[in-house]
């Protein structure tokens, strides 16, 4: 159990490099070499991985709590039907659900960890 939650206060930055090496795949399949520059976004949360750092660790997680937040306010808008969405965009946001919600939990999740004492 000890050895669980040592490795628990990586799990935020492990997903958040897993959705930009996803992002970059599917990227990369339909336009070629300009998806690279989206492997730039991984090289902040890879740098928490190898030297952890409160200041990086905060500032990423209220970027993403921010993001996330301005994503729910969507949602939000969609739920109450303010603005007639597209039937594309309709279901970006259906699919995008449960992403939105991981996001946000996971950026307090990297807040939590810049305020704990020992990182």
């Amino acid at each position: 159990m000890h050895t669980l939650n040592k490795y628990t206060k990586y799990i935020p930055y492990l997903y958040f490099l897993s959705v930009i090496i996803y992002w970059f795949t599917k990227t990369n399949q339909n336009n070629g070499l300009s998806a690279y520059p989206i492997l730039l976004f991984g090289i902040p949360f890879l740098w928490q991985l190898l030297k952890p750092s409160r200041q990086l660790n905060f500032s990423l997680g209220i970027t993403f709590v921010c993001l996330s937040s301005y994503l729910i306010v969507a949602y939000l808008v969609d739920a109450l039907h303010i603005i007639n969405w597209a039937e594309s965009s309709q279901k970006l946001l259906l699919y995008g659900g449960l992403f939105v919600l991981i996001n946000f939990v996971m950026s307090l999740w990297m807040i939590r960890n810049s305020l704990r004492k020992k990182f």
